[in-house]
Formats: C-alpha cells, sequence, structure tokens
C-alpha cells in the first residue's frame, strides 16, 4: 500500500474545508429558514383562523364575530382543530428545512479518527524503511 503524497493530502484537506464550508452556509441558511416558519390553518367555514411559529407556539388567533352563534364545545372543538392543524404546518416545515439541510452533511468525509492517523504513520515509517 502506498502513501498518498503530500500534495494529494493536501488537496484533500482543501476539499474538505471547501465541504464544511458549504455545510456551515447551508446550516446557517436552515437557521435562518427555521427563524420564518409558520403554520397555517383555518376552520372549513373560514371563522377560526390561526397561525403556529416553528417551535408550535400560537402567534395569531382570529375569530369571525359570527362565532358568538356557536355554543361553546362547538367553539372550543373548532378552535383546538384550527390551532392543532396550524402548529403541524409549522412542524412539517420545520422537518423539511432541517431533512433538507441534514440530508447535506451525509456527503461529509468522515472525520479522522486515531486509528487512520497510526495507520497513516505506520505507513509512512514503512515506505521510509523500504
Amino acid at each position: 500500500m502506498t502513501t498518498p503524497s503530500p500534495e494529494a493530502d493536501a488537496e484533500h484537506m482543501e476539499r474538505v474545508l471547501s465541504q464544511g464550508a458549504r455545510m456551515m452556509a447551508r446550516l446557517r441558511q436552515a437557521q435562518a429558514e427555521l427563524r420564518d416558519v409558520s403554520g397555517r390553518a383555518e376552520s372549513s367555514d373560514g371563522m377560526v383562523r390561526a397561525v403556529a411559529d416553528g417551535r408550535g407556539g400560537i402567534v395569531e388567533l382570529r375569530l369571525d364575530p359570527r362565532v358568538m352563534r356557536l355554543d361553546h364545545a362547538a367553539l372550543g372543538k373548532q378552535v383546538t382543530a384550527v390551532l392543532q392543524d396550524a402548529q403541524r404546518e409549522a412542524e412539517t416545515r420545520v422537518r423539511r428545512i432541517t431533512d433538507d439541510a441534514m440530508a447535506d452533511t451525509e456527503h461529509m468525509p468522515q472525520p479522522l479518527d486515531e486509528t487512520f492517523i497510526r495507520d497513516r504513520v505506520e505507513q509512512v515509517a514503512r515506505n521510509l524503511i523500504s
């Protein structure tokens, strides 16, 4: 087994650093996208509307004045359903952004471990002796 040249090692490190820089830029982009995530939902009759942020917090709830005609149990169910739909939509968007960003990290090379480095040093030593 031949030891790669120092130039090949340098090229490999340049590729790793370049990939790392691209990955960090992608993760920063995903982080910015996550800050802006929201999920929106509306009841089928349009009387209840809600917006949830990327953490599932409710940031807006709008009730049409006509909801006052509903009994409290029906109104409660409708509001709960709309809030949950908004939260689910936000969660789906967060998951999509996160999954896309994490998929990009799968192509990163594995970090060098002590076994790899020890093997590399032993290769160099064998090459020097022979």
